[in-house]
């Protein structure tokens, strides 16, 4: 569990989420498997930033990373 490994795979989504105008920030990883992120721009007030959370950011980060337990927006 490195905050290494989750922003490479962070690196990878955020093309997506800058296309809408949007971004992720990673705040922290959790001992727990718990990661803290940060939407931001267009992302922070969007209506649809909880699906995109779920099913976008965390759906793939647990696909990279299976050690990953859940994503949280703080």
């Amino acid at each position: 569990m490195n905050k290494e490994s989750v922003q490479e795979v962070l690196d990878k989504i955020r093309p997506a989420l800058q296309a809408d105008g949007g971004d992720v920030e990673l705040i922290d990883v959790m001992e727990d498997g718990v990661v803290k992120v940060s939407l931001v721009g267009a992302c922070k007030g969007c209506p649809m930033s909880q699906m995109t959370l779920t099913n976008g950011v965390e759906r793939v980060l647990k696909e990279q990373l299976p050690w990953v337990v859940r994503v949280e927006n703080v």
